[in-house]
């Protein structure tokens, strides 16, 4: 039985990708109303679809970050709320602060462990379950990210995106300058991984083969089409992976290539982001 296609999915589909409303409504129906396949079937015919990633729902919250004294271990704490009233509520504000604080000096590895937290003699999940009662909407931590290494730098854009990157050393401040700017490209321009290495075989074969069906969805003859899909996959590394994305402050260079201009030996080994709707 194929699946109703209301007017609320079109236009959630439009507002993701930027694609033209009939075109939504038939990737919506060819992939029996599920967002993300259709996203793939919009890309397949050759759509320049503006969102590539996870988290969908656009929900309204806080997520802030915050990292240790000594720079080695880093938070990202992301609470919803339904509306921007609250968002922008200073309790509400304060009450993600705490709970940071609490994930933070805790050591807290896991949102399950976060939710079982002591915060003053109640655990957080409970504190949670408070909110709700007392501000009439669905308050929830939504997302939790944590990241260890020799030198964590974090930023937070506006209490709407937050970014953990590590650094394979420590050093002053043109090494957290470098982090910071670093961290701010990938709340920007939202890498999926870090580099190829971290492209799991799933990803790959998911770029292929949408490749493979835009090129003859195109008309391209059969001995072009592996070729044209790869050209597709190189592409996907250059646009998703943190590393080798061109570098917004300076587009000549990728991002690994600015960090080794502060030091030679410098990298980025690992990053962790999160962003109001994802998950």
């Amino acid at each position: 039985m194929q699946a109703e296609i209301s007017a609320s999915d079109v236009k959630k589909l439009r507002d993701l990708t930027g694609s033209g409303m009939m075109d939504c409504k038939k990737a919506l129906s060819e992939s029996n109303g599920d967002i993300d396949a259709a996203i793939d079937y919009l890309r397949k015919r050759g759509a320049k679809v503006a969102e590539l990633r996870a988290g969908r729902d656009a929900n309204e919250g806080v997520v802030l970050t915050k990292v240790n004294d000594d720079q080695t271990r880093g938070v990202i704490v992301y609470i919803s709320s339904e509306t921007d009233f609250v968002s922008k509520n200073e309790e509400f504000v304060k009450f993600v602060q705490a709970v940071t604080d609490i994930a933070l000096a805790n050591n807290v590895k896991t949102l399950d462990e976060l939710h079982a937290q002591d915060m003053n003699d109640v655990s957080i999940k409970e504190r949670v379950g408070e909110k709700v009662g007392a501000i009439g909407e669905n308050i929830a931590i939504a997302g939790f990210e944590t990241l260890s290494g020799e030198m964590i730098v974090p930023y937070n854009h506006s209490n709407r995106a937050g970014v953990l990157v590590a650094l394979s050393k420590k050093g002053g401040d043109d090494f957290f300058a470098i982090g910071k700017d670093v961290a701010m490209q990938a709340a920007a321009m939202r890498p999926v991984v870090l580099d190829e290495s971290h492209v799991t075989e799933e990803m790959k074969q998911r770029e292929l083969a949408i490749g493979r069906e835009k090129a003859i969805a195109d008309g391209k003859p059969e001995a072009m089409v592996e070729k044209i899909a790869e050209g597709g996959l190189k592409k996907f590394y250059k646009e998703m992976t943190l590393l080798n994305q061109d570098f917004v402050k300076d587009p000549k260079k990728t991002v690994a290539q600015v960090v080794a201009d502060v030091d030679k030996d410098l990298k980025v080994v690992g990053f962790k982001r999160c962003e109001l709707g994802t998950k």
